[in-house]
């Protein structure tokens, strides 16, 4: 859904009802992720895709469904299903579809509205449970004024559902958006079970880039463009300008460490440090490594990465910081240009996050998508 925050948020302000489809799970090969949506308003318009063109015509039925007062509908369409093979689900893999009613007494604005605003956000979605229950969607975390569709335990008992506070269903759901992983999360209960499909957008990651130089330059733009909110530091005021480093959301002029002291750093940041300089490169390192974040990798050759362990040593750094260092920075790629430096650092980060080895891809068995969250739903009735 999220991915339809702009499309979802106008319509809620404008009162629209609208049907509401949402991937909530992919086996093997599939052309979209889960929280891949489409929209279809009262007029039949469509906004967004489940399926990349193979099985719109189909969802778009169920969509049309829901829209004459059908309720909620789930569909499966894969290759071994003879009606899914007919609408074109040609590579091979399988997606389960959920279609719900949309409007502003069943939905709220607040997810998407904080989405747009580049803010961290999430919403869950009832897939499987009592059928007077589904398709709610709960915000965790959310102000109660925004809570629309918040459970209570006075309705789980209602629709049959035992063994399962709603404050421990909200506090389950709030920890898995705060993750920042979408999919399904099953409460077993007395009476129907629950299954809510779960859809996170974290607020971009941050990377942090130390050195006004051009490999900065370049690292900076490919950065941007996978997402990263940018920021490049260097404490010389001519070279630190917004001008050198147009895809940067911050330019900044200041001490190295002084920066990364004040700024709010977390688990998915990422810290570069490209200049030369040991009298600012090693306590800024120094305190990289003592902090919670993703990844820090420093530039330079194998004899400056000596020197530099050796600096780091004096200045108290243990061997379990030090073996965070990714120096010298990047993958072993051939790169020369600041251009292919900025791939095979990225590439570096990536794997990194991954946790995969980055051998090439035809030498490797197992699924290619690091992280695919391959469950399925229950099976639609």
């Amino acid at each position: 859904m999220l991915e339809l925050s702009a499309e979802i948020s106008t319509r809620l302000a404008r009162g629209e009802r609208f049907a509401l489809a949402t991937v909530t799970a992919v086996s093997g090969s599939a052309p979209r992720d889960p929280g891949a949506s489409m929209i279809v308003d009262a007029d039949g318009r469509v906004t967004g895709s489940v399926s990349g063109g193979c099985v719109e015509g189909a969802v778009f039925e169920l969509c049309e469904r829901v829209l004459a007062g059908s309720g909620v509908e789930r569909g499966r369409f894969g290759i071994e299903d003879e009606s899914a093979f007919a609408v074109g689900l040609s590579c091979g893999g399988e997606i389960d579809v959920f279609v719900q009613p949309a409007d502003p007494t069943l939905l709220s604005a607040e997810p998407f509205d904080r989405a747009l605003a580049g803010a961290s956000s999430g919403l869950a979605t009832l897939v499987a449970g009592p059928s007077r229950m589904l398709g709610r969607v709960v915000v965790p975390g959310a102000p109660d004024g925004f809570r629309v569709g918040a459970l209570d335990d006075g309705e789980l008992a209602r629709a049959g559902v035992h063994g399962v506070s709603a404050a421990r269903i909200e506090a389950e759901l709030d920890r898995r958006i705060r993750s920042g992983r979408s999919g399904l999360v099953r409460f077993e209960c007395d009476g129907d079970d629950l299954v809510f499909f779960c859809e996170s957008r974290l607020a971009p990651p941050r990377m942090v880039i130390f050195g006004a130089v051009a490999f900065a330059q370049a690292l900076s733009a490919a950065a941007a463009l996978l997402g990263y909110r940018v920021s490049v530091c260097d404490p010389r005021i001519p070279f630190a300008t917004p001008e050198r480093f147009p895809a940067a959301h911050e330019v900044v002029a200041e001490w190295p460490s002084d920066y990364l002291a004040r700024l709010d750093v977390d688990e998915r940041t990422v810290v570069c440090v490209l200049g030369h300089d040991a009298k600012t490169d090693v306590p800024l390192l120094a305190l990289a490594l003592s902090l919670p974040v993703a990844y820090v990798g420093a530039l330079g050759s194998r004899r400056t990465h000596e020197e530099r362990i050796r600096m780091l040593r004096d200045a108290g750094v243990g061997d379990g910081g030090l073996s965070r260092l990714h120096s010298p920075i990047g993958l072993d790629l051939g790169a020369a240009t600041p251009e292919e430096t900025a791939v095979s650092i990225l590439a570096e980060v990536i794997a990194a996050r991954t946790g995969r080895d980055a051998r090439p891809l035809g030498e490797t068995s197992g699924p290619i998508h690091a992280g695919a969250d391959r469950e399925a739903a229950p099976t639609p009735s």
